[in-house]
């Protein structure tokens, strides 16, 4: 898997829970939108190797990973989004509702539409979404 495929993986997540969403299907919209996330933070990391540099292995084992804080720190744009938050109060908002999704809604049911709009709306706005944002590093 390369730098693309995540790219191209994060936008057809965001593109399938949009059809949960307006179907009702709510857990499984939430889902996915954090693996959008979550691929468009390794597409950050990907950028990061170099074609024939061999990659250092506390990144490679670091990058393995479903947390995403943890991933935003290994991307190295830890320090930008701190700078954005601070000037961007709805960027943070934004960033406060993405951060707190986890792999292990998985096994949950019983994410409302309110939730699961709140985080679609976190990672999609323009000018203060997360994966905007992201864009401008993958």
């Amino acid at each position: 898997m390369n730098r693309e495929d995540l790219q191209t993986l994060s936008d057809l997540r965001v593109k399938e829970a949009k059809v949960l969403l307006d179907q009702g299907y709510f857990d499984g919209a939430y889902y996915l939108l954090g693996y959008a996330l979550e691929c468009a933070l390794k597409s950050c990391i990907a950028r990061q190797f170099k074609q024939y540099d061999f990659p250092d292995k506390r990144l490679v084992l670091d990058s393995y990973t479903h947390e995403l804080e943890k991933l935003l720190r290994v991307s190295g744009l830890k320090r930008k989004l701190d700078v954005e938050l601070k000037d961007n109060p709805a960027m943070e908002l934004n960033w406060g509702i993405a951060k707190d999704w986890s792999e292990q809604t998985r096994y949950q049911c019983g994410k409302g539409k309110i939730e699961s709009l709140d985080l679609y709306n976190a990672l999609t706005e323009e000018g203060t979404g997360i994966l905007p944002w992201l864009k401008n590093w993958w």
